[in-house]
This record gives C-alpha cells, sequence and structure tokens, in this order.
C-alpha cells in the first residue's frame, strides 16, 4: 500500500533483508524518499537508498553474538530520534499530543478542565457569613467536599472553612453553637477561575498545600468546587 506521498523507513540491520529487497524495485518505480537505518553502510539496501542512517554496532549484548540485541535497541534509540526531530519540524504542541490521546492519563491532565469535574450549583457548599458554626458544619457534612465557602449578603466569596479550620476552631474552645462564621473562616483563600486545566488546579493545591478549591467568577461568587478527590477521580493525579 506504497503511495507516492509516502516516505518509506527501512530497518534492517545486515541491509541485505529478503522481505525489503524484493519491494525496493517498487519503491524505486515510484520514485518515494527511502530512508534506511542499518548496520552495514555498504549494502544492498543502504546503497538504494535515498539517505542512510548507519545505526552499526561493534557487538550484539548476546552471548554468542548472534540474537540481535544492541542492534535493535540502536534502531529504537535512532526511531525516536528521527520522531522527535520531526515532531519539532512540525510545531507539534502538547495540545496535538492530548488530541492523540484522549482517553490516556496524558490526554487527562492536557486536556481535561475544572469545568469538567467541579461541582456546580446546588452541590457548591455554601453558607453566609452570618451562619454559626454549627450550621456551617452540617453543610459541609452534607456537601462532603471537606469545606464551604462564606459569602456575603451579594453571594460574593468573603471566605472558606475547612477541616483543618475546624480543627484550629476546637483548640481554642470555641461554642460551635453561638460563633459565626466569619470569625473562624479563612480569609481570601486561594481561588480558580473556571476555564482553567486540572493539571494546574492540581499544581495550585500542591504547591499551597490545600485539598480543596472554590471557582469564582469575575464578580467573585463561587460557581464551582473541587477537591483532591475530584482529581483523582478524573486520573489527573
Amino acid at each position: 500500500m506504497i503511495t507516492p506521498k509516502d516516505v518509506v523507513l527501512a530497518l534492517s540491520n545486515s541491509g541485505e533483508t529478503a522481505e525489503i529487497l524484493t519491494i525496493l524495485p517498487i519503491i524505486k518505480r515510484l520514485d518515494v524518499p527511502l530512508i534506511a537505518l542499518t548496520g552495514k553502510p555498504h549494502s544492498t539496501l543502504a546503497r538504494a537508498a535515498t539517505v542512510n542512517l548507519d545505526v552499526g554496532v561493534e557487538k550484539e549484548a548476546c552471548p554468542l553474538g548472534l540474537a540481535p540485541t544492541s542492534s535493535t535497541t540502536a534502531a529504537l534509540v535512532m526511531g525516536d530520534a528521527l520522531a522527535i526531530s520531526l515532531l519539532d519540524a512540525r510545531g507539534f504542541t502538547a495540545d496535538d499530543f492530548a488530541r492523540s490521546h484522549p482517553a490516556g492519563v496524558l490526554g487527562r491532565r492536557l486536556l481535561l478542565l475544572i469545568d469538567d469535574i467541579m461541582h456546580t450549583g446546588d452541590a457548591i457548599p455554601r453558607v453566609r457569613e452570618d451562619t454559626s458554626l454549627r450550621d456551617a458544619l452540617l453543610e459541609m457534612t452534607a456537601k462532603r467536599l471537606g469545606m464551604t465557602a462564606v459569602v456575603d449578603s451579594q453571594g460574593k466569596l468573603t471566605g472558606l472553612f475547612t477541616d483543618g479550620d475546624l480543627r484550629r476552631t476546637l483548640d481554642r474552645g470555641l461554642d460551635i453553637h453561638t460563633t459565626p462564621i466569619h470569625e473562624v473562616m479563612t480569609r481570601d483563600p486561594r481561588t480558580i477561575q473556571p476555564g482553567v486545566l486540572a493539571a494546574e488546579a492540581l499544581q495550585v493545591m500542591d504547591s499551597k498545600k490545600i485539598n480543596g478549591l472554590i471557582v469564582v467568577n469575575a464578580q467573585q461568587e463561587p460557581v464551582g468546587a473541587l477537591n483532591m478527590h475530584d482529581l483523582l477521580r478524573a486520573g489527573v493525579v
């Protein structure tokens, strides 16, 4: 199935492999470029090739010196080098790679947005600033993200309360029934914008040593929430 627009890459350590030499006339008749990887630069295949790449080795790793071992490794290395050179010449990007491997871990890292995995709407843990610590804990328990956003009367994010904040609050001996959440919340928490790659969210969590993020819009209103478990389930971690 060789066509005039093809380039043939032929691998033969000896350069005399019969199966390859048999199709040489066809390759020549179609006038397609032939790149040969051989261990014998004066072999039939090497001499017939448009370009011959010498991948010869001094000896095989096989103790008998018979089984292709060192020579196959050399061919693999040269193949990788050619692939990387072509990738660079064509301006192949990480996004191009992800589109070719959408189901793999690398594809998920390069293509998945937080919008695809974040909790939205009523699933966002959210309480008002005057909410009691007790009711805030009930909201955290119901939404099961280990945190709750704290908003003002206009619905804008003013703080965050997490499991870690709860431990620090209990150490202070505060009454959970009477203490308003705004007294114990973390003010100006780290947030993230919609449309960000999930891999970037993971980087933020790792660098800040936090387990969750609130996603806010341009008006600083919570529009989503996610934690480390969401990233794990999505295969980003």
